[in-house]
């Protein structure tokens, strides 16, 4: 069985067009010579595919955002520089992506945030022990080398995309080289958040989780690959942070971790925190159904009791920063958001079509948003 599915993976490589061409050989089918006592097992095919297609979809989906926030914060130094009349105002500081792994989830990582995020070639980088394997990659302008703490030293979001035997030596290598902002991203599900904080001696730090449900049937396209997959309307809603289709299913504290760690970014600004809320509520709740046009009053804010104690912000003044958050413990423990996120249906919608609406994807008002409520940690 390792044996097809390694097979697939390297099937999963070729280019749309090679497999529109081919898919109707049977002898290239992934079920061709497979043992009819062994097919009991050919749902994993579906299962592993789509949970690369939802990690790779997720990851992008929070490179966007952090984007578009580091954009318009940016914009405003820019903006608060004009207005004093300095002359040394600062550039805008880039947006630099690391991927700490060059296997089939490294590359398929890249090359979906090459192609549908805002993650131009040059910011963009990938440590990995054998980087002359990645030519396609490197012809692309993606530079690839094999030096684990520089990545991270330049990096602000780093992903890892490593084995977990050799996490542990990873860690030694780049806990000296990390910044308190610096933002790591685990695909390692075989490492748990309060070991992985200790190996990096590290609190900025995400890891989305996935669980199988009872839904067994395959959406994600057994012959696209992930970019490809991610452009079809009916794949990327599969996608959604609330939806269950196809049986995998995220767990909902991933996305809770997602708007502290922008927070965590805010604060580094020194940004006072009703300025923060303002923000957020116009880059992350501006897209939702028309309805909402005709009465904005129905329309979501942010408000500070959504992420802090009703206590800690009574006596937090206007002009001061939320505080430094936690990620593990977002992740791991009840927080504020936690719930106000589960109870508001009309935050989960707008949320939903912020999702879809970042891979160019406009829902309506006959598209109801399928949520699963809140899924077990």
């Amino acid at each position: 069985m390792r044996m097809i599915l390694s097979t697939w993976c390297s099937y999963e490589g070729n280019s749309g067009l090679e497999m529109d061409m081919l898919q109707d050989l049977e002898s290239l089918q992934f079920e061709y010579g497979v043992p009819e006592e062994d097919r009991i097992w050919l749902y994993l095919q579906g299962r592993s595919r789509g949970l690369m297609i939802k990690a790779c979809a997720h990851a992008t989906f929070f490179c966007k955002l952090l984007y578009n926030l580091r954009a318009s914060l940016n914009e405003n130094q820019s903006s608060r520089h004009l207005s004093i009349g300095s002359l040394n105002s600062a550039t805008p500081e880039e947006f630099k992506v690391g991927i700490i792994g060059g296997g089939h989830l490294g590359k398929q990582l890249a090359g979906t945030l090459l192609q549908l995020g805002p993650i131009p070639a040059e910011s963009l980088r990938i440590s990995t022990r054998r980087p002359e394997t990645l030519g396609e990659l490197q012809k692309l302008g993606i530079k690839c080398f094999y030096h684990n703490a520089d990545l991270v030293s330049w990096a602000n979001v780093i992903f890892l995309c490593c084995l977990p035997s050799q996490l542990p030596n990873i860690c030694v290598e780049i806990h000296t080289s990390l910044e308190k902002t610096s933002i790591v991203y685990s695909f390692i599900a075989a490492i748990p958040l309060p070991r992985l904080k200790l190996l990096l001696n590290h609190t900025n730090i995400l890891r989305p989780q996935y669980q199988y449900g009872e839904d067994s049937v395959s959406v994600w396209g057994a012959n696209k690959g992930v970019v490809a997959a991610l452009q079809d309307p009916t794949i990327l809603q599969a996608t959604c942070p609330y939806s269950p289709a196809g049986g995998i299913i995220l767990n909902i504290k991933w996305l809770e971790g997602v708007f502290y760690a922008a927070l965590n970014i805010c604060t580094a600004r020194n940004m006072a925190h009703s300025q923060v809320l303002q923000l957020l509520s116009e880059l992350f709740l501006s897209v939702h159904f028309e309805d909402c046009g005709k009465d904005t009053a129905s329309c979501p804010k942010f408000q500070l009791t959504d992420f802090v104690s009703k206590a800690y912000g009574k006596n937090l003044s206007q002009e001061r920063p939320f505080p430094w958050f936690d990620l593990t413990d977002v992740q791991l423990k009840e927080t504020p958001f936690s719930q106000h996120l589960s109870s508001s249906p009309v935050l989960q919608d707008h949320l939903t079509h912020l999702y879809c609406a970042s891979f160019g994807i406009s829902l309506t008002k006959e598209q109801p948003v399928i949520s699963t409520g809140s899924p077990s940690q």
